[in-house]
């Protein structure tokens, strides 16, 4: 039997954040009960296809599933369970601090959720407003003193930077205060402008003050000194842990293991495929109740396309890439297949090569797209 990941998607949010793009709706209690029915039957749907799978890791990622009641999540926990073959090790749930009470974090436990996954993203009331954030930094407080206070110790929380006004100053006060609660892992990641996003519209405008290339490259490597110094080691591009913290789930896309997606605009990689579901609710719904696979694309993933984004994944880890279980997985040596992507990236400082493993340099992983360009 092989080890899987799963994702659910609960795409409910109090107020859509201005740099979001992610599919979410505005909280509707009828739409809420109505979406969690439709998972559930989207889950039956699923059970004899995913027979020879084992999942190991579930997330519940958004929109913010902490925003709808807890008994739905308990009600697709139980289903899960009724109709997969699971074996987990790490349950995360996200969550916005203004979403979270005792009462759900205590239930969240009683059902096996260990992991919390809090998007904080600045500890600046002026930038949270600024981005759209409905929560200010006594929320975060109040809300990490409730997971304390319920016995969650894996918790993560999202930092962003190269904010609208933010200089490096705020960046570190944000990691520093992480770092004093002491808070086992900590993704950080620089903003994206997103095409659809207020954040595009201003940006377009002129209206969006974000640093110059410089800066936010300072800010991410003044951040990770301040990290690393503490203890909270990167691992992966833009995710840094005490050692035994690092997301199992996410450790699935970056090994290209298989994973699959539940719930609107979701993805999956299994069978040698991989596929989405429609981002649109309406037609979501409609296949759900026609007993019909709600998918929006599909694709076959062919032997040269797999090794890509193998590497391509592979390489966003610090650990970089095994050549020996390359090998054992596509029956090629690494140097041989890719012997021209990995000297060019040699000669340009961006990989290194010692032994069984390639890895990229720090100037990589500021240079990754680059990088990842040339194994495609």
């Amino acid at each position: 039997m092989k080890d899987a990941a799963l994702y659910i998607h609960i795409p409910f949010c109090i107020k859509k954040c201005d740099y979001c793009d992610f599919t979410s709706f505005c909280y509707n209690e009828k739409k809420v009960e109505e979406y969690i029915s439709l998972l559930l039957k989207e889950i039956d749907m699923y059970s004899d296809i995913v027979t020879e799978y084992k999942f190991k890791t579930l997330f519940f990622g958004g929109g913010t599933p902490s925003l709808v009641n807890e008994k739905f999540i308990g009600d697709i926990l139980e289903k899960l369970n009724d109709k997969f073959k699971l074996d987990l090790e790490e349950i995360t749930i996200e969550a916005n601090p203004k979403t979270l009470n005792k009462n759900k974090l205590l239930y969240y436990k009683k059902m096996g959720i260990n992991r919390i996954s809090v998007g904080v993203q600045s500890f600046q009331d002026r930038i949270l407003n600024d981005i759209g954030r409905v929560h200010n930094k006594n929320d975060f407080l109040s809300t990490y003193n409730l997971l304390k206070e319920t016995g969650f110790t894996n918790i993560n929380t999202d930092i962003m930077f190269n904010l609208p006004d933010q200089n490096i100053e705020d960046v570190l006060e944000s990691l520093n205060q992480m770092i004093k609660l002491n808070i086992p892992h900590i993704s950080f990641y620089s903003l994206s402008i997103e095409e659809g996003t207020p954040f595009y519209k201003r940006y377009n405008e002129g209206n969006l003050n974000i640093s110059h290339e410089d800066i936010e490259r300072k800010m991410y490597h003044e951040g990770i000194k301040v990290l690393e110094k503490n203890n909270i080691y990167q691992y992966e591009i833009s995710n840094f842990s005490k050692k035994g913290y690092e997301c199992k789930h996410n450790m699935y896309y970056w090994k290209l293991k298989p994973y699959l997606g539940l719930g609107v605009s979701s993805h999956s990689n299994m069978f040698s495929k991989r596929w989405g579901n429609t981002k649109n609710y309406l037609d979501y719904k409609s296949n759900i109740y026609k007993n019909k696979f709600p998918v929006d694309y599909s694709e076959n993933i062919d032997l040269e396309t797999e090794m890509s984004e193998y590497i391509i994944l592979g390489l966003r880890l610090n650990e970089g890439i095994s050549k020996i279980k390359f090998k054992e997985r596509y029956n090629i040596e690494l140097d041989k297949k890719f012997k021209k992507a990995i000297e060019e990236s040699i000669g340009y400082g961006l990989i290194e090569n010692k032994k069984d493993r390639i890895y990229l340099t720090k100037k990589g992983r500021d240079l990754s797209n680059r990088v990842f360009s040339l194994f495609i």
